[in-house]
């Protein structure tokens, strides 16, 4: 699962990629609480373990990938 970050203010986009074991209701109260202002931190773990925190107020937009199963490449796709 992918998950892109939108910094305000910036042509940066932070993306992640999550575990496989990463759960998806988890993660979205984690993001809700952030935009809604009850967390001023949004703590993020990647694939490999490393964490990364993104202010909350600098948050512009966020973007839940699904499963990497589903992507197909090339001309028959």
């Amino acid at each position: 699962m992918d998950l892109k970050i939108g910094i305000a203010q910036s042509t940066q986009v932070v993306d992640v990629e999550l575990p496989d074991d990463a759960v998806r209701d988890d993660l979205k109260s984690a993001i809700e609480a952030a935009l809604s202002g009850e967390s001023s931190v949004l703590w993020v773990a990647d694939k490999r373990g490393a964490e990364l925190a993104v202010p909350s107020e600098r948050i512009s937009f966020v973007q839940l990938g699904g499963d990497e199963d589903g992507r197909r490449i090339g001309f028959g796709a």
